[in-house]
Order: C-alpha cells, then structure tokens, then sequence
C-alpha cells in the first residue's frame, strides 16, 4: 500500500541516495519554496508540497542520466504515493521525461526548479551574498546572460510562468521572496 511520506521520511530517502551538500540544499530550497506557494495555492497540504519539493531530485546524485525516470523506480519500490511521483518526475517534462505538469503544483515544481538554481547563483554576486536584498532586475539581467549559471535552463524557467499564466517577472519576485523567507532556517 503506498503512503506520503512525512518530512522526516523524506528527509531520510533523500539521504540514502544523496550526500553532497549542494544536493541537500537545493533539495531543501526546493521544498522550502513549495511550501511558500501552498500556502497560497493549496494551504491544507502544504506539507505534501514540501514533500515533493525535497524529494523532486531524488535520483539525479547517483542516477543523472536517467533522471527523473530512475526515482519513478526508486519511489514505486518505497511504495510512495502515485502523486508524488508523478509530480517530481514532471518537473523534468521536456527535458528528460513526457509527463507534462498539469497541476498547479507540478507546475510551480517546474517552473521553480530551475529559478532557484538561478536567483541562488546571482545572489552569490552580490556583496550580501543573500537574497535578502536582491532585485528583480538583477535577476533578470543575468537571465538575460546565457552564459551565467548556464545550467539553469531559461527556456524550462519561461515555459514555467507561460504554464501558470504568470508574467516571467511576477514568477521571478515571488521566488525570490519563497526564498527569502527561508533566511531564518538555513543560508541562503
């Protein structure tokens, strides 16, 4: 029988497959920016959200080329819930996988995903090295620059805010705000 795993369960399954830190912590931003926008979209579950949002990477430590198909496999032998698979394989939609996000959830997972990498990386420019006091136009100059944290694909990042009906810059602020609000239980 499958279940949803706490956040203490899914602290523990990320563990077993991932031990670098800088998985741990985009992990952990993740589902710290999932929570953020449940409270807004799905308050009742904002726990789930979080879930998914720590667990969406599972495989890409130990499995990066047959990412988001080989944590199918990993979380379908855990038997974790059908949902949760489903909506952090999504996040690789067009990318590595066909599973389309549909719910606004899966979504934001998309669309999110990527804009972390992004919105962490110019923060790290800054003389704060935070985003407490990043701007929006810093973020968009630099994802205007290619060649600047050139991992985080742009195309997946406005194919997210097209997906939610969403302006590429309101995608952006409220990112960066869901980080922010993280300050107070980890750096960033």
């Amino acid at each position: 029988m499958s279940y949803v795993p706490t956040m203490e369960q899914a602290q523990e399954i990320l563990q077993r497959y991932n031990q670098d830190d800088f998985h741990l912590k985009h992990a952990a931003i993740v589902s710290g920016v999932m929570g953020w926008f449940a409270k807004e979209y799905d308050p009742e579950n904002e726990e789930f959200w979080r879930v998914v949002g720590l667990l969406h990477d599972l495989d890409f430590e130990q499995f990066p080329e047959q990412h988001c198909v080989k944590s199918q496999e990993l979380m379908k032998e855990l038997n974790i819930d059908e949902r949760i698979i489903r909506a952090t394989a999504s996040h690789g939609y067009g990318l590595c996988v066909d599973i389309r996000p549909e719910h606004v959830m899966e979504k934001i997972l998309y669309a999110t995903d990527e804009l972390t990498g992004l919105i962490g990386a110019v923060s790290l420019m800054r003389p704060s090295k935070s985003v407490s006091d990043l701007e929006l136009k810093s973020v968009k100059k630099k994802f205007k620059t290619s060649a600047f944290a050139a991992g985080c694909s742009r195309e997946v990042i406005s194919n997210g805010a097209e997906m939610l009906g969403w302006e590429l810059d309101d995608l952006i602020s409220r990112t960066i705000l869901a980080m922010r609000s993280l300050m107070d239980t980890m750096e960033i």
